[in-house]
């Protein structure tokens, strides 16, 4: 039984970790994050010329006149593009947690990500669920993900069990 979702977040890319306990925990190392799902932004993968009709923003120059500047709004449009992936990331978490029983979500993403995905999941959440949030970019291993979530007391320690 799966009691913790972990969910791993940055601009590029969502992981959705449990903690598994092993079948015979007292003889086995663990517990041990496990990654059932990723996904990844679909606007990430199509950066430059494929998002963007011209890739250097803020310049027009006619012929034969000075250049002048202008704001394409490029900004606005990245915001808007990270908010979508939010959505889809809380879209995902809230299917996790409707397939089995997990009472705690833990949330790791960097702050902006973050503040956006606990909006979109939280009215939809039971009193019941427990959710904590850690606001750092962990672009890690698993096991290193683990052990700095562990540092945190956020998961329980790791224990090693020698072979």
């Amino acid at each position: 039984m799966n009691q913790v979702l972990v969910a791993v977040m940055n601009k590029t890319r969502g992981r959705f970790l449990t903690l598994d306990w092993g079948e015979f925990p007292e003889y086995e190392s663990g517990p041990n994050l496990v990654e059932q799902k990723s996904i990844l932004n679909p606007i990430q993968e199509s950066q430059g010329k494929e998002l963007w009709a011209s890739v250097k923003t803020g310049r027009n120059q006619a012929s034969g006149s000075q250049a002048h500047a202008y704001d394409e709004r490029r900004e606005s449009h990245v915001v808007e593009f990270e908010r979508r992936f939010a959505q889809m990331i809380a879209q995902e978490i809230l299917l996790l947690i409707q397939d089995g029983y997990i009472p705690q979500v833990l949330l790791v993403a960097e702050p902006q990500i973050l503040c956006i995905v606990r909006q979109e999941i939280t009215p939809a959440l039971s009193t019941k669920l427990q959710v904590q949030d850690l606001a750092k970019d962990l672009n890690y291993k698993a096991l290193e993900i683990h052990e700095h979530l562990a540092n945190y007391h956020l998961l329980p320690v790791r224990k090693r069990i020698p072979n």
